[in-house]
């Protein structure tokens, strides 16, 4: 049963990976696996390495976390696969009523991880705004037109997985500013393991090394880290807000059209649309508190336990 609640936490953070301005890496805050993920990620070290030439298999697999890896990556996998196509219709057909969702989701992660800072000072203030400010200009980026070669396809996984990981950073947006996220989505779809593989090899290397350093950070400066985080999930509340009008498009060499200038607009008139968008975000909103409040219970009843 720990295992199946693993793989569905998993599976909730794949669900939010597929979607540019969403991070993984904020839902598993709230699920309160985040620092575990990261120590399990870590483990994947020289000495695993050595142990793994040296053909000690065993020794090797008791080095590391796998059990958990394992369950919490097959979650992911499930939600990419499965979510991938569900996804793309809805970003394509209802912008509004999934972006209004999402929207939801952020506002509540930003409390939910908000409270994992211990001492409130000005200076963590400060740290916030600036991760705010940081995010607000990075998620405004113009996306841009990019080659299909293997070397940059490995390169974008390890750009993206290491803003997966944060939270606040949606590693999906960084796809979409490398141009490569329409691109490793039809290849999700298509079950182009090839162009996916590739994507991976450049993630596993990017999480590898990018781990170590968020995990010093944790150690030596937590509430500024969670600080910046937070900050950083405000910020990218201009990405995910519902209501956008297109200023500016162009067509990339593939001939796909991309939305070069965009600004944040209330809706014109009160309609079913906008009454739907409002539930749809106060939904996001109840499902992360839900979640915070089911973790929290999980945790008292195995203290009692």
């Amino acid at each position: 049963m720990g295992y199946l609640e693993l793989g569905i936490k998993g599976f909730c953070m794949g669900a939010v990976d597929v979607i540019p301005g969403v991070s993984g890496g904020t839902m598993a805050f709230i699920l309160g696996i985040y620092e575990e993920l990261i120590d399990s990620i870590r483990s994947f070290d020289l000495e695993f390495l050595r142990l793994l030439v040296s053909l000690r298999l065993r020794d090797a697999l008791d080095h590391v976390s796998w059990q958990f890896l394992i369950a919490v990556g097959t979650g992911i996998l499930t939600a990419v696969f499965t979510l991938a196509r569900i996804l793309s219709w809805l970003l394509q057909n209802r912008p509004v009523l999934i972006w209004s969702f999402f929207f939801g989701l952020i506002v509540a992660s930003v409390f939910t991880v908000s409270r994992y800072i211990k001492r409130w000072s000005p200076s963590i203030f400060v740290w916030i705004g600036l991760g705010a400010i940081s995010a607000y200009f990075v998620v405004g980026m113009i996306p841009i037109s990019t080659p299909d070669t293997p070397w940059f396809l490995f390169m974008s996984g390890a750009i993206a997985i290491c803003a997966m990981i944060l939270p606040g950073i949606s590693g999906a947006f960084v796809l979409v500013l490398l141009g490569k996220y329409n691109y490793v989505l039809e290849a999700v779809n298509q079950r182009d393991f090839f162009t996916l593989f590739l994507v991976a090899a450049g993630a596993a290397a990017g999480l590898t090394t990018f781990v170590r350093l968020l995990k010093w950070l944790f150690d030596r400066h937590h509430d500024l880290t969670v600080a910046i985080l937070t900050g950083l999930m405000l910020g990218s509340l201009r990405k995910v807000w519902p209501w956008k009008e297109t200023l500016q498009t162009m067509t990339d060499a593939h001939g796909h059209l991309i939305v070069t200038a965009q600004a944040n607009v209330l809706p014109c008139c009160w309609n079913n649309e906008v009454m739907a968008a409002l539930c749809l975000g106060i939904l996001g909103l109840l499902v992360v508190f839900f979640l915070e409040f089911w973790v929290y219970k999980r945790k008292n009843t195995r203290r009692i336990v």
